[in-house]
C-alpha cells in the first residue's frame, strides 16, 4: 500500500495561543488592582507612624528644654511661642533625617508649663485622610481626619 502525500504536513506547534496570554494579564491586572491600593494605604500609614515618632521626640525634647529653663516658652524660630522649632532644637519636617519633607512639625501653642505640637502632612502625604497631627506635654493624641486609634 503506498501513502500519500499529504499537501500540508502537520507539525505540533509549541507555545502559548492569544486566548491564553489574554487571561495571564487579566489575571494580573486584577492581582494589581487590589494590591496597589493596599500598597499605597501602607506607604502612607508607614511615613504618619515615621512622623508620630518624630512628634514624640519633639515633645521629649521639649521636657528637656523645660527641666533646664522651667518654661516651654520661645523654642519656635525667632523665639516666639508658636511657629515652626528652632533648627538647633528639633527639625520643622518628617522624616527628620532629611529627604522629601512628608509633614511639617510645628508648635501649635506654648504657654510656661504646656504646649501643643502638630504635624501637618504635605507633599506625598498630603492625601493622607487622617489629617494634621497633635500631641500635647500630658501625651494627649489628637488627628484632624481619623479616629486616635486608627491614625496612632
Amino acid at each position: 500500500m503506498k501513502r500519500i502525500a499529504q499537501p500540508f504536513p502537520r507539525h505540533e506547534h509549541r507555545g502559548f495561543t492569544l486566548i491564553e496570554v489574554m487571561i495571564v494579564v487579566a489575571i494580573i491586572g486584577i492581582l494589581a488592582a487590589i494590591a496597589y491600593p493596599n500598597y499605597t494605604q501602607y506607604v502612607l500609614r508607614s511615613k504618619r507612624n515615621d512622623c508620630a515618632g518624630a512628634l514624640v521626640g519633639m515633645a521629649a525634647a521639649m521636657e528637656r528644654r523645660f527641666s533646664t529653663n522651667q518654661s516651654y516658652l520661645g523654642l519656635a524660630t525667632g523665639g516666639g511661642d508658636t511657629g515652626a522649632p528652632a533648627a538647633a532644637f528639633y527639625p520643622a519636617q518628617c522624616p527628620i533625617d532629611g529627604g522629601a519633607a512628608t509633614y511639617n512639625l510645628t508648635i501649635a501653642a506654648a504657654t510656661q508649663t504646656t504646649f501643643t505640637l502638630n504635624a501637618a502632612p504635605t507633599g506625598s502625604q498630603a492625601g493622607d485622610t487622617c489629617g494634621t497631627l497633635s500631641l500635647t506635654e500630658t501625651g494627649v493624641k489628637g488627628a484632624t481626619g481619623g479616629t486616635v486609634q486608627a491614625c496612632w
